[in-house]
């Protein structure tokens, strides 16, 4: 029946209906580019509003994981922690405590700058811990938290994170008693350079695991404890100890990069301008306070070189 030499009914039928397509040829060959210029006009005017949007909000789960599937397939090298730190922070769009895009630029700008392998200390856990991790993915990357609960469920959840639980035994509301009790005993208890694990002083944390206090450390991100009642912890310890840690150090750089956030609160901003010193005050974005502070001699017995002398740090939003 289908033979081209067969000249029946149906061959003519046949004929009759591929007449108008014949016909019309040209005109379905204009459509079909037009029909092309406004698909491609469509898909440039949606990547444009998708990079713009990108910007000033956080994309949906369903948008990083196929972002992320794409990714995989492309660049089998691409690190887990990166892909984890994608997904958590689509799930994770609408938490509030957060530090923004200026403050997070701050803290990458200065990891990406650090030679590798790069030791990274971060008191808190917080919405941004899978971030750092990802960003540190060559180097090591160590955090302390106030609640031995999340730390153990957070390190379950994520088996190649490295945390530990420290116990806070300080108050907000004794912020100006510790301070003053600190200065008091800084030629002993409390001295700016000194192994932590042995002191007794009471803004000291000497019950981290002893390998904590032997590294290094290129970048302190002091983020916790929790600091936003008269009751809570504060961060005075954390800040201290950062403080200890930079000027302690043995080898590696002789600087560390401090960064302090919510800088706006009293507890930060003195117990900041009493360890970390406003001559290492390099800039602040937002609420996030960026020190360098350098090692010192053994004999150092004040943290602040210049005392009551303070440099003119940039300020960025």
């Amino acid at each position: 029946m289908k033979n081209g030499n067969n000249h029946n009914n149906n061959g003519s039928t046949r004929f009759i209906l591929l007449h108008p397509y014949i016909q019309k040829q040209g005109s379905s060959n204009r459509l079909w580019w037009l029909l092309s210029f406004f698909s491609a006009f469509f898909m440039v005017a949606f990547l444009l509003t998708l990079i713009y949007t990108r910007q000033y909000s956080i994309p949906s789960s369903n948008t990083v994981s196929t972002a992320v599937s794409g990714i995989i397939s492309s660049q089998s090298a691409v690190s887990k922690s990166v892909i984890d730190a994608l997904l958590h922070y689509a799930s994770n769009s609408n938490v509030t405590n957060h530090m923004t895009l200026p403050e997070l630029k701050s803290v990458s700008d200065v990891l990406r700058r650090c030679s590798t392998p790069c030791n990274l200390l971060i008191f808190g856990l917080t919405p941004e811990s899978l971030l750092w991790k990802a960003l540190n993915h060559n180097g090591r990357t160590v955090f302390v938290d106030e609640n031995r609960y999340y730390a153990a469920y957070f390190e379950e959840k994520h088996p190649e994170i490295e945390v530990y639980d420290v116990q806070y035994t300080t108050k907000i509301s004794n912020l100006n008693e510790l301070i003053s009790t600190t200065k008091e005993q800084i030629s002993n208890e409390c001295r700016p350079v000194q192994n932590l694990l042995f002191s007794e002083c009471k803004l000291g944390l000497n019950d981290l695991p002893n390998h904590v206090y032997e590294v290094d450390w290129d970048v302190i991100i002091v983020d916790g404890p929790r600091g936003y009642w008269p009751e809570g912890p504060g961060r005075m310890s954390s800040i201290f100890t950062s403080g200890v840690l930079a000027r302690s150090k043995k080898g590696g750089s002789a600087k560390t990069h401090v960064f302090v956030h919510d800088m706006v609160r009293e507890a930060e901003r003195v117990s900041s301008e009493e360890f970390l010193c406003k001559e290492n005050l390099v800039e602040t974005t937002r609420w996030l306070g960026h020190f360098v502070v350098e090692k010192m001699e053994r004999s150092s017995l004040r943290f602040c070189r210049g005392a009551g002398v303070s440099s003119s740090p940039s300020s960025s939003s």
